[in-house]
């Protein structure tokens, strides 16, 4: 897709919307997942989720004639794997001990932790907007927390909290490098080796985790693997036309998300502090997205 240099509003609203649709699908993702975890296990639930991701990745790999990547691209391909495949064992294992939607709120520090990364690894500007929309989407999540922490927790429940914390920390690095990775190559190209080597990371430790899945869990999987898919394609393309201070906010998204999809699937209430901290995460969305990003040119056209 070219954007059209006639109307700048438009092509600085289409990369925040297509991110903001890969969040949503990624937050339903995590709803498959931690069902998944609870009865097959997070280390389980992320190595078969990422194989039969890589067959539906591949199958689009191969059937769009992509080229194999140069060194270079391979090298941060396994660069983020690497930091996905921890990023996701960590979370996924949280998320059987907390509500979805707190541990996402939980998770919500990183990125305004990758904002300052990206000006530092990227180079980028920081902007005036970026700032505000931060300090609103982190306000919003400490009413939300506040809400959360107001009744008491055992031990499982802090060492699931302390788990979010470290996959936020994985989670801040992944942001840059998944806008680095999507300069150097396409949406699909990413997803397949992404979906492929996390699995090889995790291959590692397979034998003395990994838990057959029972063919009850086939459907949910390949669900989950679609979702991600689908949230990765997404994502990369928009990364590819926005700088990271834009589109960082968009994350904030997924806890409206996680609201709606916990109090429909596993009855978590939505309290009032979630409806107040709700309103000023998107409040600092939109006012992420009414600044004027830089498109990166080379990336016009992505294959």
């Amino acid at each position: 897709m070219v954007l059209n240099n006639h109307k700048p509003d438009t092509a600085i609203w289409v990369p925040f919307l297509v991110a903001a649709c890969g969040i949503a699908m990624f937050s339903l993702m995590d709803v498959a997942m931690k069902s998944l975890a609870i009865s097959m296990g997070a280390f389980s639930a992320v190595f078969w989720r990422n194989i039969i991701g890589t067959v539906m990745s591949g199958a689009l790999f191969v059937a769009g004639r992509h080229q194999w990547p140069a060194r270079a691209a391979m090298r941060l391909h396994m660069r983020r794997a690497i930091v996905v495949a921890l990023m996701a064992v960590i979370f996924f294992w949280a998320l059987v001990r907390l509500p979805i939607a707190e541990a996402i709120g939980l998770s919500f520090f990183a990125p305004v932790m990758a904002l300052y990364l990206a000006a530092i690894l990227l180079g980028e500007k920081i902007g005036r907007e970026a700032i505000i929309a931060s300090a609103a989407g982190i306000v919003g999540v400490a009413v939300i927390i506040s809400g959360k922490l107001a009744g008491e927790y055992d031990m499982d429940t802090l060492w699931g909290m302390i788990a979010v914390m470290c996959s936020a920390c994985l989670f801040a690095y992944n942001l840059i490098l998944a806008r680095e990775q999507a300069q150097v190559a396409g949406p699909v190209e990413i997803a397949f080796f992404q979906n492929m080597l996390v699995a090889a990371v995790l291959a590692i430790a397979a034998p003395f985790f990994l838990e057959p899945f029972a063919p009850a869990h086939l459907p949910l999987l390949s669900g989950a693997a679609l979702l991600a898919i689908v949230s990765l394609l997404l994502l990369s393309w928009a990364y590819a036309r926005a700088e990271a201070q834009i589109l960082i906010p968009v994350e904030y998204t997924g806890f409206i998300w996680a609201a709606i999809f916990g109090w429909y699937f596993f009855e978590e209430n939505v309290t009032l502090p979630t409806i107040i901290g709700t309103v000023l995460i998107v409040a600092g969305s939109l006012v992420a997205a009414r600044a004027k990003p830089k498109v990166a040119a080379a990336a016009a056209e992505i294959g």
